[in-house]
């Protein structure tokens, strides 16, 4: 049984994973159940974690993963909506190169698409802007929903209160627009290229860290152009 804040923050974490493929930040879950200070939020997740909806993930900054949901939520907000039910966004094990375009298992095996790596991005201090395609891997079809999608491999660790680690490979959605907190691909000026969180302060626009060691930074909107939206990563062990 859970308590009403429990619940909302359990929700609340589960959600932002399907949207965005990444767990919030402390800041975000404290802002969103309207509490004073992080050391409450501490105490909700520690309480998930005891009753077994949670899990954290080891060695990641604040990483967590939603384990179960409560009985009382529906189907349909548990599921992706894909009659798959509940999958973590962050997917494990080694990547490689995949036959060109879409393919079907056999004896129930998740579909895949095959899209492309197109180097290398700045989870820090911005570089060089996105290079040409080194090879592909292949992504799990519910991943990528809607669009077209490229993968960048991540250089940096101005990212990993957002779940998002030196080495990690990004799977993005391509986009020139972008709502208010979410996890972007950013080009500056035409040159460097950095992948930060996306906050609108008037007509500027600033890129957020998730790593307190890295100062948030603002440009005039005719300096940064969006290239896409974050939607989820691998990670090799």
């Amino acid at each position: 049984m859970l308590t009403p804040k429990q619940y909302e923050l359990l929700m609340f974490i589960h959600e932002r994973l399907k949207e965005s493929g990444v767990p919030p930040s402390f800041d975000e879950m404290k802002d969103a159940l309207d509490l004073r200070s992080k050391s409450g939020i501490h105490r909700l997740i520690t309480a998930l974690e005891e009753r077994g909806f949670i899990r954290r993930l080891p060695n990641r900054a604040r990483a967590l993963e939603v384990i179960k949901l409560p009985e009382s939520v529906s189907p349909g907000l548990a599921s992706s909506g894909r009659g798959r039910g509940f999958q973590p966004s962050v997917i494990e094990g080694s990547l490689g190169r995949a036959p060109a375009a879409a393919k079907a298992g056999g004896d129930g095996d998740a579909r895949t698409v095959t899209i492309p790596v197109m180097g290398r991005i700045a989870a820090g201090t911005p570089i060089e802007a996105i290079q040409h395609r080194t090879h592909s891997v292949p992504v799990p079809a519910d991943l990528l929903g809607a669009g077209e999608h490229y993968a960048l491999e991540v250089r940096g660790d101005s990212m990993i209160e957002a779940g998002i680690l030196d080495g990690d490979t990004v799977v993005i959605r391509r986009a020139d627009t972008a709502n208010s907190g979410d996890i972007i691909v950013a080009l500056v000026d035409e040159e460097e290229a950095t992948l930060k969180r996306l906050r609108r302060k008037g007509a500027s626009i600033a890129l957020e860290a998730a790593n307190p060691a890295y100062e948030t930074r603002i440009f005039g909107p005719d300096r940064v152009r969006i290239q896409g939206r974050l939607v989820g990563l691998f990670r090799s062990y």
